[in-house]
């Protein structure tokens, strides 16, 4: 059976995913007479029907249901093969965080890692609340720094850097913010902040998408927050943080694709960790 072209299985499975020929054209822009010949060639040259076709409706047959599972796969290891080559090629590495979010560490770490022989150039790149593991699953960054439990490390590789309390952040005004601690269940129908793009941390209160939007909504009264103690480590004058004597930790951990092990990520885990030791 001859093998099918990248192009075509992008085509294929834009049609397979639409079921539609005209959304599908729409989606790859081309024009519907010409995907319509292309899907037409695919077929002659695989022997099979991929698509029973009526004027009104379009829908895979076995065949094309089993390429549209295989296909898939084999498009999206083409894409890590190319990611991955560009990225062994590279000459620096990527490092995301959130602004903010390096808990006072990344001068002492870059600082370590450059005395390394190996060592390539370090591009900081800075993302919202919720992309950091993103960034590095999908191959835009090769490092992150992440808080845990707030950031999802699945599929990712970690080491933890540095572990410290969590604060209540609330009002001047507010009836804790004289406390010398509090308790979680102090915040007990508290309106708490919807993160933007954080699934599992939605609160009651606004919707926000850092930590500048938190503690102006909170200067206004709208709202409190918990957070690290080292994102807030300025804050308003009308704005009070109060320790959480029985939040569990949270800690700031350097992560990686699980499946890069390329030797200068290695090398970029180690300065880090040597750094903090």
């Amino acid at each position: 059976m001859a093998e099918l072209e990248t192009r075509e299985l992008e085509y294929f499975l834009a049609v397979a995913d639409e079921l539609h020929f005209g959304r599908a054209a729409v989606r790859l822009s081309i024009a519907q007479p010409a995907l319509s010949k292309a899907i037409q060639r695919i077929e002659t040259r695989l022997g099979v029907q991929l698509f029973a076709r009526s004027s009104r409706h379009v829908e895979l047959t076995a065949a094309g249901e089993a390429l549209q599972e295989h296909g898939r796969h084999a498009l999206n290891a083409v894409s890590a093969a190319a990611r991955n080559a560009r990225r062994a090629g590279e000459s620096h590495l990527r490092l995301v965080l959130k602004p903010g979010g390096d808990a006072g560490l990344l001068s002492g770490i870059l600082a370590e890692y450059s005395h390394h022989p190996d060592a390539h150039q370090v591009d900081i790149l800075f993302s919202g609340p919720a992309d950091r593991a993103d960034f590095l699953l999908s191959g835009r960054a090769d490092v992150g720094l992440l808080f845990v439990p707030f950031d999802n490390l699945t599929r990712l590789a970690h080491e933890t850097l540095h572990a410290e309390d969590r604060v209540a952040i609330v009002p001047s005004t507010h009836r804790l913010a004289q406390h010398a601690s509090v308790r979680l269940s102090d915040l007990d129908g508290e309106p708490l902040p919807s993160w933007k793009g954080v699934p599992g941390l939605d609160g009651t209160g606004p919707e926000v998408a850092d930590v500048v939007q938190l503690l102006h909504l909170i200067s206004l009264e709208r709202m409190v927050g918990v957070l690290p103690r080292s994102l807030v480590d300025q804050v308003p004058p009308d704005v009070v943080c109060v320790p959480i004597a029985d939040a569990p930790p949270s800690q700031l951990v350097l992560a990686w694709n699980e499946q890069d092990r390329r030797p200068q990520v290695a090398s970029f885990v180690n300065a880090a960790l040597n750094s903090v030791r």
